[in-house]
């Protein structure tokens, strides 16, 4: 399995960035794709979660409202679209992808992207 996250980035307060994950190396049908995010000397945090197939998505309390994670199955691509950010949206962002069941734990997932920056300026 790999996950390739793209689309970070310097942004200031208010704006918008949309990341993407692209996976490969199976049939993801039964898998769950989630997005966390690490700040600096702060624990890995959930961010968003979503089936790869079915209408379930799921969200940190922190970002519901403003985020909004969706899939292109045909691309096997999952999108999250992050609008009015915040400084404290600063952090690394990756994705990660587990089998069946939704978790909000990032040690409870297999498989995880490289990361990518993104840095909220106020």
């Amino acid at each position: 399995v790999q996950l390739q996250a793209s689309g970070g980035g310097l942004v200031q307060a208010g704006g918008s960035l949309r990341l993407s994950c692209a996976a490969s190396g199976r049939t993801f049908s039964s898998y769950i794709m989630g997005w966390f995010r690490q700040a600096p000397e702060k624990e890995r945090e959930f961010v968003a979660g979503i089936r790869w197939s079915g209408d379930d998505t799921y969200y940190g309390h922190s970002v519901k409202g403003r985020f909004t994670i969706s899939r292109d199955n045909a691309k096997n691509t999952v999108i999250l679209q992050m609008n009015s950010l915040k400084p404290e949206d600063t952090a690394v962002y990756y994705c990660a992808t587990r089998y069946y069941s939704m978790s909000y734990y990032y040690d409870e997932y297999d498989y995880w992207g490289q990361g990518t920056l993104v840095t909220v300026s106020s």
